[in-house]
């Protein structure tokens, strides 16, 4: 069976795997067997393997150095064009993170491929589902040039475990002086809430315009901390200055698709549909009856979410005490 590297995004503690790398794991199997590529620090590998094996990868590169933290997206690229090169795979598949997205378009060009980003599903003939036009036109394409390089969408595929070997495999982490051009000289650890990361996130609570200020998106984080989500928001809801612009959702903002997507007080323009609408069920809070939300939402509730929001977070409450 062909070869499918899959690189690995390892969370940023070190401890184990992000669930996008298990998604990307799933999504290879289409195409062949997969084989996970590590590219980290010394000992990064050994936090990962057990999920990486649980997940279907049958081969595990290591490609482990002090340098590897010295640089951006470099070394990634550098080490996955030396296998393209080494190990002729079927294809490459990279989760679809900002990261991941560089790193598939500089090996694009290192290795004269052709790539296809944020795809949400690969059949076995290697022609992959894309969402384009802001949600209005669904894309089937395949890659003509080289080593087919696929950028998987978060939270679009369903990662299901594939017991396999994850044999180890040593790479070396070779750098050329081109890669070597920028370094990094500092790092500074951004603050966490105990939320999950929106892009990676099951379940998300988004708050629009009509949640009216920023001191009453706290029952919008109410709701979503009694369903463990992660808190999204429209771009007029942070244009208002209700929330900060790191959590927008829509075409300008971050594109989500979790199994769970609850819009509060969003009207539903097409510039926020477009990061949403791949969510697997979405439920729509609105006291518009005509607000186009309700088009796309597969449950609606017509009411003051001053009322609707804090009543569905204490039957939650209650029914999970």
């Amino acid at each position: 069976m062909a070869e499918v590297l899959v690189l690995v995004e390892l969370n940023p503690d070190g401890a184990g795997v992000r669930k996008t790398t298990l998604e990307a794991l799933t999504a290879a199997r289409a195409l062949g067997e997969p084989a996970a590529v590590v590219v980290g620090a010394p000992g990064s590998a050994a936090g990962a393997r057990d999920a990486l094996a649980e997940y279907g990868a049958a081969t595990v590169y290591v490609a482990e150095s002090d340098d590897v933290d010295s640089f951006l997206v470099a070394p990634k690229v550098e080490v996955l064009a030396q296998l393209v090169a080494d190990r002729s795979p079927a294809a490459v598949v990279i989760p679809s993170s900002q990261e991941g997205k560089e790193v598939a378009g500089r090996l694009a060009i290192k290795t004269g491929s052709g790539f296809l980003t944020d795809v949400t599903e690969i059949a076995p003939d290697g022609t992959a589902t894309q969402v384009a036009f802001a949600g209005a036109t669904i894309v089937h394409s395949r890659v003509t040039t080289g080593t087919p390089i696929y950028t998987v969408r978060g939270n679009s595929v369903t990662p299901t475990p594939a017991p396999a070997a994850a044999a180890e495999q040593q790479v070396p982490v070779q750098l050329s002086d081109a890669a070597k051009a920028t370094r990094v000289v500092d790092r500074v650890v951004e603050q966490k809430s105990s939320r999950p990361e929106l892009t990676e996130a099951a379940i998300v609570v988004s708050g629009g315009r009509g949640v009216a200020s920023a001191e009453n998106f706290s029952i919008i984080e109410a709701l979503a901390d009694s369903l463990g989500a992660a808190v999204g928001a429209s771009r007029a809801a942070v244009d208002s200055g209700y929330y900060p612009h790191t959590f927008q959702v829509g075409q300008t903002g971050k594109t989500v698709s979790p199994q769970l997507y609850i819009a509060v007080g969003i009207s539903g323009a097409i510039q926020h549909r477009a990061g949403m609408q791949t969510s697997k069920t979405i439920v729509a809070v609105n006291k518009d009856p005509e607000a186009p939300i309700f088009e796309l939402a597969d449950f609606g509730v017509v009411g003051d979410l001053n009322t609707v929001v804090p009543q569905t977070t204490e039957q939650i409450t209650s029914r999970k005490a």
